[in-house]
């Protein structure tokens, strides 16, 4: 069967199941979610579609009835999870079921068991839910979630544990009131102590999901000071670095790199980055296993990369990293540079790589803006961006409007990026040069051409103008046409395209959707194009004029409406939310029991309705963890002022208490000078007078003294009422002055941390010559020893020849007296062999004289 056939016949099952809870018709509806299981679910909730969305309704109600048998509440889950495996997916399953209470519920009602399949099941789709989307801690079931948490945790088997530590992760995450809830259970001590045993645990995952419960919850208090100070930090450093190059699986990376996002918001940690020695050596790693990375993978470490760029210490480092050559392994020559696998995500091929893609081009734009920033751009760079420009270019062109909303959507958000990034280059006059080689009027007209006819065909009323296809065509237009600006006298009749095309009457839609925007880039590329085209005679002012008086008249509608349609009530925020709910679920109800009564009416109104009750309530939602954190912040600065002019005051008070005592003593004293001067007049007699008199002079001088204390003590009035002027004006100018000093602290604080930066280099260097010292010193203990064997063995070697001689010396001696013993036999043999040879003559005479007698 196709799609809409499963689901009406699910939507009959489901019906029947809610009629009668008999053990057929569970057979028949688990049967048939299975089967809608087995198709392909993807972009199924955001196909807009009323059937699909009644369908997943009814699912939610099933899975979070208790009465549902376990076996068709899995199969139910199962599915729920098909439909979640895209963003698109969870926003709806987030926002319009609240598909989180509802698992909470189910893990609530099944807390016994939490080993039990169906736990582990709505807890590995919570913790797919969670990720990323902050829960409302007034939420139903939430505080007994935390709490079959907290307690599980701290069992004894990783199958629970290692789920259970995955949602606490995203539930504490960047959600101060989750956070306050947690810290006032009675449990947390132990809790927390439960944690730091994790840190020794042999799985990387539970380490990694320990500490960032750790960060989300002490990183602001003693304890996470303690935790991750200077020495523990590195090796959370070394750890994170580690998993990203080695690998340990999508979930680990995914959740380490959050986890030194995290940290990398503490001002102190991101100093300690600064200083970590192997840092530059851990991105160029980063960077060339970055290439082999899945888009999921490689999107989890671009934005790493993204954050690092947002502190200051680090994006010097960065910079020198991504753009410098490294050198080929055997001729020694410049290789291609370890930003090279940044500028093969631009145009990967790869299905799903498109944000990939434009995290790369917003890295490329920091990275450059900060290398351009310096005195003097280096020839690394400068070949980095000739490197980078061809592949580029390439990324403005392939629009085809032809392909749908979804194509044009991405085309622009990559021409938006794309621009904004050569617009960074033309910052400078070098790079700015290699622009100009590479752009051509021909390719910036014919993009305008095409946006212009993307944008004119995109009403800017369908919908609101930040989420608008139309708007989004008019900022990619806008950032061209500021390139244009910035090449026309660079580039050859790029000026004469860029003046006809402020002359079309298409341009009017793009202004006066820039210059009516809540956006301030907006708002100054408009007006910078605006700037421009006054000058232009033919420029079409009067139809931009009712064009923009249109559009603020539309905001002002919308705006009207959304005061009308919501009455606001002075209630607590919770009291609030569950009045809401409790409003929104029977108006639901309500629509729903309309469907069964009346076939006939269609169901795109009612869902219209559902959606409009649905995105108010999420709004309201927002717009109440807003005004908390603006009240708290109010409260804070009232708190402070009401200090300030408590001070004020007391000290107001006790000067004015001073003043009229000094006065009280002031009127004292001349009327005792009166009554002094009175007794001088009735005094007769000389000595009396004379004592009068220098009484007299004495309450005169009495009097003078006074008279300056009063008179000091008016100025010190004055000086204090200045004062109080001066404190009421200063109180106004301590906003203003302390965001300067803020300023400058940032300022010096990135001096000294790039002073930091070119210490630790220098001491790299000083170690390095230290360590090529000690290696020399080794190489010279080891000849030294090699020449005392050496010496040794010559020493033998000379003991031997001495030994050999000697035996030399007795072996002629031998020789010598062999040789007289033989030329002694020699003697005695010869005088023996006269001796014969007499004998034989005799012999021989003998024989003759016989044979002669004979």
């Amino acid at each position: 069967m196709d799609m809409t056939t499963c689901l009406k016949s699910l939507m009959l099952a489901m019906r029947q199941y809610r009629d009668g809870r008999t053990a057929q018709n569970a057979t028949q509806l688990q049967k048939l979610v299975k089967e809608v299981s087995g198709l392909k679910c993807d972009q199924l909730l955001s196909s807009g579609q009323v059937m699909p969305r009644e369908c997943v309704r009814g699912l939610v109600e099933l899975a979070g009835n208790p009465d549902t048998s376990p076996t068709l509440t899995s199969s139910v889950i199962s599915l729920l999870a098909q439909l979640a495996c895209d963003d698109d997916g969870l926003e709806i399953l987030n926002s319009r079921y609240n598909l989180t209470s509802t698992l909470a519920s189910v893990v609530h009602g099944r807390r016994a068991s939490p080993e039990e399949p169906l736990v582990l099941q709505c807890l590995q789709l919570l913790q797919k839910l969670t990720y990323n989307t902050r829960v409302l801690q007034s939420a139903n079931y939430i505080h007994e979630l935390v709490a079959f948490l907290m307690t599980n945790i701290q069992s004894h088997s990783d199958d629970i544990i290692v789920p259970c530590l995955g949602l606490m992760v995203n539930l504490c995450r960047d959600n101060r009131s989750v956070q306050r809830h947690v810290k006032s259970l009675d449990n947390v001590k132990t809790f927390y102590r439960t944690l730091l045993d994790f840190l020794d645990h042999n799985s990387l995952t539970v380490v990694v999901f320990t500490l960032s419960v750790l960060a989300s919850l002490t990183l602001s208090e003693k304890v996470g000071e303690k935790l991750f100070d200077a020495t523990n930090i590195i090796q959370t450093f070394q750890l994170v670095f580690n998993i990203i190059v080695n690998g340990d699986g999508t979930l680990t990376l995914k959740y380490s790199v959050d986890l030194l996002v995290d940290l990398l918001k503490n001002a102190k940690i991101a100093e300690y980055l600064t200083r970590y020695q192997h840092f530059s050596v851990c991105v160029s790693k980063v960077l060339g296993v970055l290439q082999s990375k899945d888009p999921d993978s490689a999107a989890k470490v671009l934005e790493l990369l993204l954050a690092m760029c947002g502190v200051g210490g680090l994006r010097p480092l960065l910079c020198e990293v991504v753009f410098r050559p490294a050198a080929a392994p055997k001729l020694g020559a410049p290789g291609p540079s370890p930003g090279l696998a940044l500028l093969l995500w631009l145009s990967s091929p790869v299905e799903g790589a498109e944000g990939c893609s434009l995290q790369a081009l917003q890295l490329l734009n920091q990275l450059l803006e900060e290398a351009l920033e310096a005195d003097s751009v280096s020839e690394c760079v400068l070949s980095f961006v000739g490197g980078l420009l061809p592949p580029l270019l390439g990324l403005l062109r392939g629009l085809d409007p032809s392909l749908g909303d979804a194509h044009l959507r991405k085309h622009c958000h990559r021409v938006t990026h794309v621009t904004r990034l050569l617009l960074a280059l033309c910052a400078e006059d070098s790079t700015r040069s290699l622009v100009s080689r590479h752009v051509s009027a021909q390719l910036a007209l014919s993009q305008v051409e095409a946006l212009l006819s993307c944008c004119h065909g995109n009403s800017p009323l369908v919908c609101s103008p930040d989420g608008d296809l139309s708007q989004l065509c008019a900022d990619a237009l806008l950032k061209t046409l500021e390139l244009m600006s910035k090449l026309r006298q660079q580039v050859k009749d790029m000026e004469t395209s860029f003046y006809r095309m402020l002359q079309d009457q298409r341009m009017v839609t793009p202004l006066s959707l820039a210059l009516t925007s809540h956006h301030r880039e907006r708002v100054q590329s408009g007006l910078s194009l605006l700037f421009e085209a006054t000058l232009i005679p033919d420029f079409p002012s009067l139809v931009l004029g009712e064009s923009m008086a249109a559009n603020n008249a539309y905001h002002l509608r919308e705006a009207e409406l959304s005061v009308k349609r919501v009455a606001v009530q002075e209630v607590p925020p919770s009291s609030t939310l569950d009045c809401s709910s409790r409003s929104i679920h029977s108006l639901v109800d309500r629509i729903q029991n309309g469907f069964e009564l009346q076939e006939n009416l269609k169901d795109c109104h009612v869902s219209q309705i559902i959606d409009v009750y649905e995105q108010k309530l999420s709004a309201f939602a927002s717009k109440e963890r807003c005004l908390q954190d603006l009240l708290e912040a109010k409260a804070l600065a009232l708190a402070q002022a009401d200090r300030l002019i408590a001070q004020y005051l007391l000290e107001r008070a006790q000067a004015e208490a001073e003043a009229c005592e000094l006065g009280s003593l002031l009127k004292e004293a001349e009327r005792r000078g009166e009554d002094l001067q009175g007794e001088l007049a009735n005094q007769v007699l000389k000595g009396g007078y004379n004592a009068l008199l220098n009484r007299f002079n004495e309450s005169e001088r009495l009097l003078k003294e006074l008279q300056a204390a009063h008179v000091s003590l008016t100025k010190q009035s004055d000086a204090l009422r200045r004062n109080h002027q001066a404190l009421q004006e200063q109180h106004q100018k301590t906003a203003s002055g302390l965001q300067e000093k803020e300023e400058e602290v940032r300022g010096l604080r990135s001096d000294l941390q790039q002073r930091d930066g070119d210490i630790a280099g220098l001491h790299a260097d000083l170690r390095a010559r230290e360590e090529k010292l000690q290696e020399k010193d080794g190489e010279k203990r080891d000849l030294e020893e090699t020449v005392g064997v050496l010496r040794k063995e010559l020493n033998k070697t000379e003991q031997a020849r001495k030994e050999a001689s000697i035996k030399a010396s007795s072996l002629e001696m031998k020789k010598s007296q062999l040789e007289a013993r033989l030329k002694q036999k020699e003697d005695e043999l010869s005088k023996h062999s006269s001796m014969i040879a007499m004998i034989h003559s005799l012999s021989a005479e003998a024989k003759s004289d016989v044979n002669l007698s004979l």
